[in-house]
């Protein structure tokens, strides 16, 4: 009898202590207190995360980044130095992927991404931007002409991309945002110094 008394003392403890476990996770899961969140069986992705900052950067840099690229691309069939045209293929090859990493974040932060095509002076606000004016200069340009023209206009093309770069390193939550951020002030900064350097050459 007290065996048996015993096992029926086990088996509804048991059971008492089960409905307590099941109900500590069920308040986990209602929020309400500070690091109620961290409770939730459902993982939150390192990129969750994101501020007006980071839209702002992505929703401008992407129209910057094709207007560098549409300038990039004239060089194969305009440009007559073989280094201007190798520096023109690199620009066009590292911005044209960045371009759509920062189309899929605005997607997945639910923000409208800008037109794929058709930069213009309505982006004139932006730092770097060439005019529409300056855009069809440069397109009527060939040889050493256009070899000159690129790269005082890529220089200053970047000199903008890596101001709002760092405004991105400063005021932006997004960590992968700003590590692109800071592979732009890294890289073009690098580009600037190799077109300062072809410059003098010309």
């Amino acid at each position: 009898m007290r065996r048996q008394l015993w096992q029926r003392l086990i088996v509804a403890g048991t059971g008492l202590l089960a409905a307590g476990i099941l109900g500590a996770c069920a308040g986990g899961d209602q929020g309400g207190g500070p690091g109620a969140g961290s409770q939730s069986s459902a993982p939150v992705p390192a990129d969750a995360a994101f501020n007006a900052a980071d839209v702002a950067f992505a929703t401008n840099m992407i129209p910057h980044h094709q207007q560098a690229v549409e300038m990039a691309k004239l060089a194969a069939t305009r440009a007559s130095n073989s280094d201007v045209k190798d520096l023109a293929d690199g620009i066009a090859k590292a911005q044209d992927p960045e371009i759509e990493t920062m189309a899929e974040w605005l997607r997945e932060w639910r923000h409208p991404v800008p037109p794929t095509t058709g930069t213009d002076s309505s982006h004139g606000g932006m730092p770097g931007m060439m005019s529409n004016e300056e855009m069809k200069n440069l397109t009527g340009a060939t040889g050493p002409d256009f070899d000159r023209t690129f790269l005082q206009m890529m220089i200053r093309h970047h000199q903008g991309a890596i101001e709002m770069a760092r405004t991105e390193q400063r005021e932006g939550q997004n960590p992968e945002a700003k590590t692109l951020a800071e592979s732009i002030v890294t890289d073009q900064t690098a580009e600037i110094t190799e077109m300062q350097s072809l410059l003098g050459k010309l």
